[in-house]
């Protein structure tokens, strides 16, 4: 593992634990000679998160459509911006960048890009490990909602068993250090399709 995607908000949310836990992950990183791959920004936990990677010495690369480039919200202090046409580009070229995925808190754009690559490890598209880094409890509602879809038929335990998940960024990354990739697509039959 060279390389980790985060994907976090634009914004740094309403308490400054988010701020502390992307800082404590950019170290995480950077101590593990880990390069950080985001969503090229200079706002929110994007940017806080790609401050502390860079100002530790670490390697950051950004991937940022035109669009918001042209808002003035991309980050141009960093190792490597690419910019892309369209969010399915940037979505694609940081999933291919990429070794492993970390979901910090986030809005709706962070949880689709989580689910997005959740989906496509189940589907066997690809077998790199996915995490949740729950900072202060934020993604604890949304693990019990995801219990409720196995409970209900909807979602396989294993395919919830693809999903690490841990309020500390140095253990969140030991799991992914352990991480033994399985064999996905013998879980798919045509009830999941």
């Amino acid at each position: 593992m060279k390389t980790v995607c985060v994907y976090c908000g634009s914004s740094p949310g309403i308490t400054e634990n988010y701020a502390t836990g992307a800082r404590q992950l950019a170290a995480q990183l950077v101590a593990q000679n880990l390069g950080l791959v985001y969503g090229g920004g200079n706002v929110g936990l994007m940017g806080i998160i790609a401050d502390e990677v860079m100002r530790l010495g670490g390697q950051v690369t950004g991937v940022i459509p035109q669009a918001l480039m042209d808002k003035e919200v991309g980050h141009t202090a960093l190792t490597k911006l690419h910019i892309v046409a369209n969010m399915h580009e940037r979505k694609a070229m940081m999933a291919d960048l990429s070794d492993a995925f970390i979901a910090m808190p986030g809005g709706i754009g962070t949880l689709e890009e989580l689910f997005e690559v959740l989906t496509w490890s189940q589907l066997g598209f690809h077998e790199k490990p996915i995490g949740l880094y729950n900072i202060g409890g934020f993604y604890q509602k949304l693990h019990d909602f995801l219990l409720h879809t196995v409970e209900q038929g909807f979602l396989r335990s294993q395919h919830l068993d693809l999903l690490y998940i841990d309020k500390d960024a140095a253990s969140l990354l030991h799991k992914f250090a352990s991480y033994h990739p399985q064999h996905v697509k013998k879980w798919l039959d045509v009830k999941d399709l």
